[in-house]
């Protein structure tokens, strides 16, 4: 485990102050206790604000409510001795003026001894004045590996055959502590459900669970690429890459596909693809509202963006959806926010060119001119591609699509070569509302609706094209310049 031997190297090195960012504390003591006997032979010693000290017998219940009368007995102790103190949320008292004055203290007088303080907390806040000697390391959520342990240990505690494949219930896991794991998993054991009503739990769970974060919805999906009409060479290219983030290819010596951006007209199939994405390549999705990324608090942004990234790797692997990006990166706001759009921008530009993890970046945006130059250069993204208003064929794909959907027996008495010959400039989503629109009014008459009823319903409709035809034209022409890919044929 990569945290076990970067703790061990802090220990061995004489780091007496590590302050560990976790909501994990159960299993972050296991750990130091496992390197304790192990690895790195020292005493544990805990402490937290109610109980005082615990795990010896000496000094239980010592310095209970006194915070700086804990950080006296790590100085009383004899410091030949190896000891590892652990300290409990200690982040709501190190900005005591009088802490940080006996820490420093301590600092100076324990600094090349056998001892260690290590300071748990859910949040990371270091006072400027520790900054140069305290070590803030993050202890990371389980991996598979250790899911699938805990997960076996659980099964053969409670005598129990999994209806599940561990692997498999170990992938749905990701990105769970330990303990969020145990409560699920032996919720599931006494429901005896089945393997697929199993795997439905814990992907609801999960989703509860990150929308808590209030960044993220965790998007449950049932779109396929055979759902989007056309759009032939984005399909191709996805299907190419639906193993990407298999064992096969990484053994292979595939590098993950980093992402794409996907530019084009309104309701020409940008969101649907995203989703499709995630079906197609059977990982989950994740959408971030980037509007939720500004906050009013200055430095707020840039954590929420950090955050955002952390969830996102957690649950790796899977894809991360930015809907309508260009709103949030657009270059009109650079000028307005004190340069917050910047940073934030900046951040997620870094992450989106050195990510290591298998996380798949779907963005959309309808104006690609109001995006920043330094978004579209070669390394961002994997590829971008242009959704074009669908031509005849693709409109007779759509149409068939969605007939097929509402009308699975009857789909072929409507005359869609008619239907798609009229709807030049529509978009597949006015194609879509003007059939919905044509059975509103044949439901209202009490019949089943009819290609005549859709026909009407085409001939008073105004679509985008028409009434924001000069933006879509300069944009069609854009990409008829080769600067991007087309989606269609």
């Amino acid at each position: 485990m990569y945290f076990e031997d970067k703790l061990k190297l802090l220990l061995s090195s004489r780091h007496f102050l590590i302050y560990i960012f976790t909501n994990e504390e159960e299993r972050l003591e296991n750990t130091v206790n496992k390197i304790a006997k192990n690895e790195y032979p020292s005493n544990v010693y805990y402490w937290d604000f109610i109980d005082g000290f615990q795990n010896n017998p000496n000094y239980a219940e010592k310095s209970r409510r006194n915070p700086l009368q804990a950080l006296h007995l790590v100085e009383s102790l004899d410091t030949s001795i190896p000891s590892i103190f652990i300290f409990k949320d200690f982040h709501v008292f190190i900005n005591d003026t009088s802490i940080i004055r006996k820490i420093k203290n301590l600092f100076r007088k324990l600094k090349n001894s056998k001892i260690h303080i290590l300071i748990t907390s859910s949040e990371i806040q270091v006072p400027q004045l520790l900054r140069d000697i305290i070590t803030v390391v993050e202890f990371p959520l389980p991996n598979e590996e250790e899911i699938a342990i805990e997960l076996e240990r659980i099964f053969s505690v409670m005598k129990t055959v999994p209806y599940v494949k561990i692997e498999d219930l170990a992938i749905a896991y990701k990105g769970m502590s330990i303990e969020l794991i145990r409560r699920s998993i032996t919720k599931l054991i006494f429901a005896s459900k089945s393997n697929k009503k199993i795997m439905e739990i814990v992907s609801k769970e999960k989703q509860q669970l990150i929308r808590q974060t209030d960044l993220l919805d965790f998007y449950p999906v049932s779109n396929s690429l055979d759902d989007i009409g056309g759009l032939f060479y984005l399909k191709q290219w996805l299907k190419k890459r639906s193993n990407a983030f298999s064992k096969q290819a990484q053994t292979y010596g595939l590098p993950a596909p980093k992402g794409i951006l996907l530019v084009g007209i309104q309701g020409t199939g940008k969101s649907l693809s995203a989703k499709a994405i995630s079906n197609q390549w059977n990982i989950p999705l994740l959408k971030l509202d980037v509007g939720k990324i500004f906050g009013g608090i200055v430095g707020e942004s840039e954590n929420r963006m950090r955050k955002v990234i952390k969830i996102a790797e957690n649950l790796a692997p899977c894809v991360l959806w930015i809907d309508e990006i260009d709103k949030a990166f657009s270059r009109t706001n650079y000028s307005t926010d004190s340069g917050t759009t910047n940073r934030v921008l900046s951040s997620f530009l870094t992450w989106l060119s050195e990510k290591t993890k298998q996380v798949f970046i779907v963005a959309t945006a309808n104006h690609i001119l109001h995006l920043p130059t330094e978004m579209l250069r070669k390394g961002r993204f994997d590829e971008i591609f242009f959704l074009d208003l669908p031509n005849y064929k693709e409109r007779c794909n759509i149409f068939q699509i969605h007939l097929i959907k509402i009308r699975p027996l009857t789909w072929s008495n409507y005359d869609i070569q008619s239907l798609s010959e009229l709807t030049q400039s529509f978009s597949g989503a006015e194609i879509r509302q003007s059939i919905i629109e044509a059975m509103h009014n044949a439901f209202y008459e009490k019949r089943d609706f009819c290609t005549e009823d859709i026909i009407d319903v085409i001939h008073e409709f105004i679509p985008l094209a028409f009434t924001d035809n000069t933006n879509i034209s300069y944009l069609q022409e854009w990409a008829k310049s080769g600067k991007v890919r087309l989606a269609s044929k």
